[in-house]
């Protein structure tokens, strides 16, 4: 990817799953990777594999539900030089029927899924207006876009999540600021581990894939090319877009 290089980079929920497959593709583009998560030891071990092949990356444990939190590892980042791109992937969930959940439980998931990315993005965006130039990806989900059964509110906020974006978009495309939405589709992640756990979960499990064209789930390697891609030089003229990655389970134009 063209212009990745020597670029400041802060990927959240960088510990795991897709988080450390795009953290560790931009540390193959060249870019300093700073890894936000809540596990702190999950964080260090993503950027020890990056440091390891030969990349530049740092661990911040990080709850992005705590604003001081976020303003404070942001700052932290913020003194090495300017951040040049943003991935608000951090996310999380527990699947039941709306009507079996209880308010702890949506407090819970509309503070990572949608306040935490809120937090990132006021502490981010204003240095990347000032330096006029900057890129935000936020991982949304096509649950957002069509729904998704037992998943009501981080549904919720995951189209939030997509309006969001679109706004900024609008907001900040005169400001040299480009943000884009990608959403996956059912991944093989250690959240979705969680899930499809027992007999039921392998029916669930089973059942996707045989609805999914490509007839697999998707893997945290299928999502840092088109991430990184967004980053770059490559993506210059793209903005406010929303992009799914889910082997043709929702297809859309």
């Amino acid at each position: 990817m063209q212009g990745l290089n020597d670029k400041r980079v802060i990927v959240t929920g960088g510990g795991s799953g897709i988080g450390r497959a795009i953290c560790q593709r931009f540390g193959e583009e060249g870019s300093i990777v700073a890894i936000f998560d809540i596990n702190g030891s999950s964080a260090e071990a993503t950027a020890a594999m990056i440091r390891d092949a030969g990349g530049k990356a740092d661990a911040f444990r990080t709850d992005i539900t705590d604003r001081n939190d976020v303003f404070k590892a942001v700052g932290d980042v913020q003194r090495n030089g300017p951040v040049d791109v943003l991935v608000n992937n951090a996310g999380w969930d527990e699947i039941a029927p709306f009507l079996q959940t209880d308010v702890d439980l949506w407090r819970k998931v509309i503070d990572i899924n949608l306040y935490g990315p809120l937090h990132m993005h006021h502490a981010v965006l204003p240095s990347m207006v000032e330096q006029g130039s900057g890129r935000v990806i936020n991982i949304a989900s096509d649950a957002g876009r069509v729904g998704s059964s037992g998943e009501a509110v981080y549904s919720a906020c995951k189209g939030g999540i997509v309006a969001f974006t679109k706004t900024m978009a609008r907001e900040l495309a005169r400001s040299g600021v480009q943000l884009n939405a990608v959403c996956p589709g059912p991944t093989d992640t250690p959240l979705f581990a969680q899930v499809a756990q027992g007999e039921a979960g392998e029916r669930i499990a089973e059942g996707l894939k045989r609805a999914i064209p490509m007839k697999r789930l998707a893997q945290p390697s299928d999502f840092p090319g088109i991430v990184c891609f967004l980053a770059s030089d490559d993506a210059g003229f793209i903005t406010g877009q929303t992009i799914s990655v889910s082997g043709g389970l929702t297809m859309h134009g």
